[in-house]
Formats: structure tokens, sequence, C-alpha cells
């Protein structure tokens, strides 16, 4: 969502990202805490849906916004030195995450601890592929133009947060990570917290995909044929057809036909199946 999204695809935007909000959460909990008869466990959740779908369109206006400043000479001049990423930056106010469900790593302090963040700044990260300057720093004027116009969003982003901290510690549990990916790869993501470099291309993220392209059905027609092992071209094809299925949601269907001499449906699915992990594991493998 690069650009402002025209009003005809925003039902479909709002409402894929909801859903994949919602199976973010760990509902039987949420359902337990809440309410204690069926009547009132419905009301609950779907005033939560509805709290959802409201935070996902303030969001999306919210880059709207930004976007139109993208040009301004004040959103360049500013943005040098003003942006954290995963390797170089230190994060000011990093400290240890509660809670025992993230990965251990050292601690800006020395300590070990499930993982270190800093819920008062966002970070960016493009790809490798993209992180051609010095310091791993982008040279693409767009990559340059889409981070520094999405580092307006930060006060409308650390307000959010704190508010999602105060709704979900009634039910126990967490904010939730609230991020952006643009279409050329740019990612930037509230709490910052250090992962690997220049590892991530949201592009290629389920979540990205379904909201940029909407349900889908997929059929991926390979030659395995003995020529395509020259060259390397049967590994090629393998990459390339792995990093399709891994792009799906389970909102999409899919399946993989294999021709040579004859041609068969992969895992001796004669039909579509749903684009789930056990199911793309399965195709993976």
């Amino acid at each position: 969502m690069a650009a402002p999204v025209p009003s005809s695809r925003k039902s479909r935007f709002y409402t894929t990202a909801v859903l994949l909000i919602v199976f973010a959460i760990d509902l039987n909990t949420f359902l337990c805490s809440a309410a204690d008869t069926d009547k009132e466990k419905e009301i609950a959740f779907q005033a939560i849906l509805q709290r959802m779908e409201q935070k996902v369109l303030a969001l999306r206006d919210e880059f709207e916004r930004v976007y139109q400043f993208r040009c301004d000479t004040n959103t360049l001049d500013q943005c040098g030195r003003n942006n954290y990423n995963d390797c170089y930056s230190s994060y000011p106010d990093a400290e240890c995450a509660a809670g025992d469900e993230y990965f251990e790593i050292k601690c800006e302090n020395g300590e070990t601890c499930p993982a270190s963040w800093d819920i008062k700044r966002t970070k960016v990260t493009i790809p490798d592929s993209l992180a051609l300057g010095p310091d791993g720093n982008p040279t693409d004027p767009e990559i340059i133009e889409s981070v520094c116009y999405t580092r307006l969003s930060d006060p409308f982003l650390l307000d959010n947060y704190e508010d999602d901290e105060n709704f979900w510690s009634q039910y126990g549990l967490p904010a939730s990570w609230t991020y952006f990916g643009a279409h050329n790869g740019m990612f930037r993501m509230l709490p910052a917290s250090r992962e690997e470099c220049y590892g991530y291309d949201p592009r290629r993220r389920p979540w990205f995909v379904a909201a940029s392209s909407g349900p889908k059905d997929l059929v991926l027609v390979l030659d395995t044929s003995g020529s395509m092992n020259d060259y390397r071209r049967l590994d090629l094809l393998k990459e390339a057809a792995i990093t399709v299925i891994e792009t799906l949601s389970v909102a999409d269907k899919v399946a993989i036909v294999t021709f040579s001499t004859d041609a068969s449906v992969l895992n001796g699915q004669n039909m579509l199946i749903r684009a789930t992990k056990e199911n793309k594991d399965k195709l993976i493998d």
C-alpha cells in the first residue's frame, strides 16, 4: 500500500487485514476470559472484530495521509538520520520484552532475555538486493522516498501501540506489532527489534500478497522433462515455485501439475487444495 488505495479496493484491503490479525490472536484465551455465557462471548467477540476493523481503516487512512507529503522538501530534509534499521542502529530505549514467547537473544544491556525491542521507535528494513549504498542504505530514489514519507506516521503508530497495550492488557494479551509494507520492498515496523539483516521482503509475505491481490485459485504447471536438467533449469524452477507457494494464504487454493512424457498432479490431488501451512509444506517437500 505505497499509494492511496482506490475506493473500490478499500473494503477488500481492510477485510483481508482484519482476518489476518484475527488469526494471530489466541482466540481461545480471549473467549474464555471475556465472558461467562455464550451470548456474552458473542457480543464481546463482535465488539473486538469491530474495533479491529476500525484500527485497520485508521492505519490505512494514516498512510494515505502521509503519502501526500512524499515530495515535500521538509519530509526529505529531516529524513536523513531519523530512521533506525536492523543492522546498524542502537535503539535508545531498548528493553527486554516480557513473556517467554520471543526468541532468546542478548539484550543491549548485556542480559540474556526473550527479546530486545524499543516500543518508542519504529524500524525500517529493506531487502538485501536493495541495500546497495554505504552501511546498507538504499540508493533507489523511490525506496528513499518511501522511507522518508512513512517516517511521518511515527506519532500515529506510537499512540496506536499505547492504546493497544491498554486494551489487550484486560485480556492478559500483549499488544501486537504494527507494520507497513510498500510495493518496492520497504518495511516499517513498531516496536523496533533486531532481526536478521536485510533478510525480510514484505512483498513475499502472505499478508502482503493477500491484501494486494485478494483470494485466488492458482495452478502451477512445471516442466520436469530431461532438458530441464541442463543449466540448473530444474533447480531454478523449483526455487521459483517454492517462492510463489510461500506467498499464499489460507484464502488461496493451489495445485501443481508436472509434465514430462505425461502430465500428473503433484501429491495425487485431482483438485485445488486450500493453501494451509500443512498443505504448503507438503507441496514444498
